[in-house]
């Protein structure tokens, strides 16, 4: 009995050395297969699909942001702004810009004049001369004209079965209609409005006021001596001639401090970023493109229709004061900067410019050809005018254009000073809505 269970024992520990070197066994086969599995996958598979920590959920956002941009070429995202456009400046464009951001594509509403003449007063501008200023920013995808001032439920409908518009814009301003009620009411209701920012330091009404204020003394505007209703237009401090307005008791044509802020976020914001390409035919036009209005656009298009890349040198706030006078530029040179570059036929701004063509900043910026429009506010000089393009002219690079349109900000400021009533009228509401802004209703937006 004792020899058949120590029989028995010696099996057992045979029994467990086996198993333990089959375990050991199957251990190393596993290590094995699994080392040249791994080095099959890594040399077979490639580095796209192969694990890494995080690519799994990278891969993942990737292909549901594909997903997401075929969706919506399909059905793209549609959103509305609608809008005067009258004197439109800056402001007007980067809101254009922030909506656009919201979606895919941009419809912009442009507001007749019968129906800004009924809810906010004479327009300095036609409904032709806003369309093309409108039509010319490059965040604009489409334009609706004969929309109305109020957003009322028939329109509205409309605008979200006809025009397939998703949501509705506006600036964080309040925008209300005659009878005191949001323009906007409805929209917000159903849950189909978002707003933007407004951009602060620059409005229609300040403009109209920089004008007044500037007619008032300047004899470039008013062909020999101020015009005796220009005169009066402003009675209190004229503006400092570093650019900035002091208040005038009467608030019908009292200007502001401007509250422009420029950053460099902005100027990113309005650049293109392009780079002339290598042989790339560049056309070069200057000039001060204070108030950009109807006739910069088209010089401009017919400008960039000479080459395959347009650059733009705006001459800095002191060299056009010296050429027009007091109060010259109405805007400074960082509010026409953003002016221009919202254009969609310009590439790139020289901003500060020299006002005398040189044969280094034709060179620097390898410039094909130098043009200029038929018609300008300094075209009465002569003599400037020869000294400026003395240096493209030898060199056979100078071209003159036959200016499209004869609108210049010398003739605006001239509609506003011959409608010196209305113009006043229409002031005195617009102030109070935007100190009423600045003071109490004004709240953080994030800016897109």
């Amino acid at each position: 009995m004792k020899s058949l269970a120590s029989l028995v024992d010696a099996l057992k520990a045979k029994d467990a050395g086996f198993w333990v070197c089959v375990a050991a066994a199957t251990t190393a086969a596993v290590g094995v297969a699994t080392y040249y599995v791994r080095k099959s996958y890594e040399i077979y598979v490639p580095i796209q699909y192969q694990y890494r920590p995080g690519t799994i959920s990278g891969w993942l956002a990737n292909a549901l942001a594909k997903h997401s941009k075929s969706r919506r070429k399909k059905r793209p995202v549609r959103v509305y702004l609608d809008g005067c456009f009258d004197m439109m400046h800056y402001g007007h464009a980067n809101a254009l810009r922030q909506a656009k951001a919201v979606g895919d594509e941009l419809v912009v509403g442009l507001v007749t004049d019968a129906e800004i003449l009924r809810c906010k007063g004479p327009p300095v501008m036609n409904e032709e001369e806003r369309y093309t200023l409108v039509e010319a920013v490059k965040w604009v995808d489409e334009i609706l004209r004969g929309v109305p001032y109020d957003l009322n439920p028939e329109f509205v409908h409309e605008l979200f079965t006809k025009h397939r518009i998703d949501y509705i814009i506006h600036g964080d301003d309040p925008c209300l209609l005659p009878d005191g009620s949001d323009a906007y009411a409805h929209a917000k209701k159903l849950g189909r409005f978002k707003m933007v920012k407004r951009t602060e330091g620059v409005s229609t009404t300040d403009i109209v006021g920089r004008m007044l204020t500037c007619s008032r003394v300047n004899h470039f505007i008013s062909d020999d001596e101020p015009h005796p209703l220009a005169k009066s237009f402003s009675q209190g401090t004229p503006r400092e001639e570093s650019g900035g307005e002091a208040s005038s008791s009467d608030a019908s044509t009292r200007t502001t401090l401007s509250k422009f802020l420029p950053t460099s976020r902005r100027l990113v914001q309005f650049s293109n970023g392009r780079v002339a390409p290598e042989g790339a035919r560049i056309v070069y036009i200057d000039g001060a493109f204070d108030c950009f209005h109807p006739g910069h656009v088209k010089i401009l298009k017919a400008a960039k229709a000479q080459g395959d890349f347009l650059l733009v040198g705006l001459h800095t706030d002191e060299e056009v004061q010296a050429r027009r006078g007091p109060h010259l530029p109405i805007m400074n040179l960082h509010e026409r900067s953003l002016s221009v570059l919202s254009c969609k036929y310009v590439d790139e701004v020289i901003i500060g410019s020299p006002c005398v063509m040189t044969d280094d900043l034709i060179k620097t910026f390898n410039i094909s050809v130098v043009v200029r429009g038929s018609v300008s506010e300094t075209s009465l000089l002569g003599p400037v005018e020869e000294e400026r393009y003395s240096v493209p002219r030898g060199a056979g690079i100078f071209r003159e254009l036959v200016s499209p349109s004869d609108v210049t900000a010398r003739n605006i400021i001239h509609r506003i000073v011959d409608k010196r009533t209305a113009f006043e009228e229409r002031n005195a509401r617009k102030v109070k809505g935007e100190e009423a802004y600045y003071t109490g209703a004004k709240t953080y937006v994030q800016e897109l």
